[in-house]
């Protein structure tokens, strides 16, 4: 199976630090290695971040919603399939020479059965009707096929849809009694024999050892519309190998068919496969056609998913189904999370105010030359995560990666800042809901879960238009959020300060120990206040650790 790329992805509600950093390591892993990673977003980037992303030509990574294992991660069983006229007797040979147990019947790609090693013993072994051939409607070919035998009067693409199978073994009297029109008889060398089936009106008649036929039976057996097959094969040998001319459709399965498809969850079709005996199940793709089959062999062989975490550390940021995959590295500047792994991985976390700086190391550290377009990404990140250097987060590193940056890139900082805090405060087009998960993140403490959102501008007067709007929608959602208490950080950039929207029961005595400030009704002015990561939550997590002293 071909190695999948390396994902390299960011926190859910991703910003312009998580997007960038993800391009930006992606890129560098790849040079250095020559393998293969993509960038991949576990969210929908926000306004600020499709910004840069088109100011710089960068095309937007994919969106990924879980790395949770897909059918189409497993590697398959690749088993042709095969037409429902195919004999039972080649349907055997193929599953013999394949190793496989269970074949798909297809019609142009479609599925229209299955046909087990099972079904062909239980042919064999329970099939005593001696008319199953003909209620198959099982082709003459089929027969030529399995009796190794030569269409010697007939039409090779005929049908032998009437009558019953018989054996010759008596005298033309005794023949008489137990011979119907339109039976297939299996006879020798005898003249009598012959001509007697032809004139009982047999509508085959199976010539055995190889026998030749006289002229005369050949003409008397067209002009009565008989068919006449030679086989090398001796009586008893035709007798067991006929039914193995009928073609799979009569046995196959083809009601209640169990199969998955290729964006099929491993997780959810391993408990539909655990309730069933079947050893193999067919896949099938968007369209409904035939892929391949998989097994329980296929699932425990299963590659997991790659990834590189950048950006958190922490399972409830992560994307969906990250305890599913096998986690490589992880690159932060963000406090030791909750995520866990199975085997020791690379992790990198320094007290910085971007993961774009921890980025812009790595290239410096591996002599890895950055162009124009990483520089672009990794400065817009740089100046996003700190707020343009006003963050106390931000530390005389990121300063300086970002003004080398800047040379590299040929952008002026100013002017980069202001255009990208322009663009991500641009949010009259955009709902209440779309509003407050854009850069959302939950943390937990104690027995309380809280939910922190936060957008940054550059004017007063539009973060209280997002004021207006954004209260009563947390007072209404606050019960479906899925977390005790939601705040929501309305930052202004220009004069370095937060209003704090609150709501849930105890906040406001959260906010005011926290603080130090006695709020207004589901509000407060914070001064000095700009960065969620080292300001708001560590100061809410003293509060709360306080207040249940």
């Amino acid at each position: 199976m071909q190695d999948k790329p390396v994902i390299v992805i960011g926190h859910r509600n991703p910003d312009t630090d998580s997007i960038c950093s993800a391009i930006a390591y992606a890129n560098l892993k790849q040079k250095i290695t020559g393998k293969s990673y993509v960038a991949r977003a576990a969210g929908h980037p926000n306004e600020e971040t499709r910004y840069v992303l088109q100011r710089f030509g960068v095309e937007q990574p994919e969106y990924l919603a879980t790395v949770e294992p897909l059918v189409r991660d497993v590697e398959l069983q690749r088993i042709e399939g095969i037409p429902a006229e195919l004999s039972l007797k080649d349907a055997w040979n193929l599953m013999k020479e394949g190793g496989v147990v269970t074949l798909p019947i297809l019609q142009e790609q479609k599925l229209e059965g299955l046909i087990t090693i099972g079904d062909i013993a239980r042919s064999y072994m329970e099939e005593h009707d001696s008319g199953t051939i003909s209620t198959a409607n099982t082709p003459y070919r089929n027969i030529l096929g399995t009796l190794d035998g030569t269409m010697v009067v007939g039409d090779e693409d005929a049908y032998f849809d009437r009558g019953k199978v018989v054996i010759a073994a008596a005298n033309p009297d005794v023949m008489e009694e137990y011979i119907d029109e339109h039976d297939m008889v299996i006879l020798g060398n005898r003249y009598e024999s012959q001509l007697c089936a032809i004139e009982m009106k047999a509508g085959c008649i199976v010539v055995c050892l190889g026998s030749p036929v006289s002229r005369t039976i050949q003409k008397l057996a067209k002009q009565a519309g008989c068919t006449i097959i030679c086989t090398p094969y001796d009586t008893y040998t035709v007798a067991r190998l006929i039914n193995q001319s009928i073609p799979v459709r009569y046995f196959m399965k083809k009601d209640q068919l169990i199969t998955f498809h290729l964006d099929d969850y491993v997780e959810e079709i391993r408990t539909v496969m655990a309730k069933k005996r079947h050893r193999n199940f067919p896949i099938l793709d968007k369209k409904g056609n035939y892929v391949g089959m998989i097994g329980r062999r296929n699932l425990l062989d299963m590659q997991r998913k790659q990834v590189i975490l950048v950006d958190h550390n922490e399972k409830n940021q992560a994307v969906t189904g990250i305890e599913t995959a096998d986690i490589l590295e992880i690159i932060d500047h963000h406090r030791l999370g909750s995520i866990e792994t199975m085997n020791p991985v690379f992790f990198r976390n320094q007290p910085l105010g971007c993961t774009a700086t921890i980025v812009y190391q790595m290239y410096r550290e591996n002599q890895v030359d950055i162009d124009v377009t990483t520089a672009s990404l990794l400065l817009s990140a740089i100046l996003s995560d700190t707020l343009m250097f006003r963050s106390p987060t931000c530390t005389a590193v990121d300063r300086q990666a970002a003004e080398e940056l800047s040379q590299i890139a040929g952008v002026e900082v100013e002017e980069l800042a202001e255009s990208m805090f322009r663009a991500g405060s641009d949010l009259s087009q955009k709902t209440e809901e779309e509003i407050f998960y854009q850069d959302y993140k939950r943390f937990t403490a104690q027995d309380l879960s809280l939910g922190v959102g936060q957008v940054s501008s550059m004017s007063n007067e539009e973060l209280q238009k997002l004021k207006n709007r954004l209260l009563p929608y947390m007072e209404r959602s606050l019960k479906t959020s899925g977390s005790s208490i939601l705040l929501f950080m309305l930052t202004n950039i220009a004069d370095e300060s937060t209003d704090l929207l609150f709501v849930g029961a105890g906040a406001s005595e959260i906010v005011e120990e926290a603080f130090g400030v006695k709020p207004e009704p589901h509000s407060v002015y914070l001064p000095g206040v700009v960065s969620r990561k080292k300001q708001m939550i560590p100061s809410i997590l003293r509060g709360i650790q306080k207040i249940n002293e």
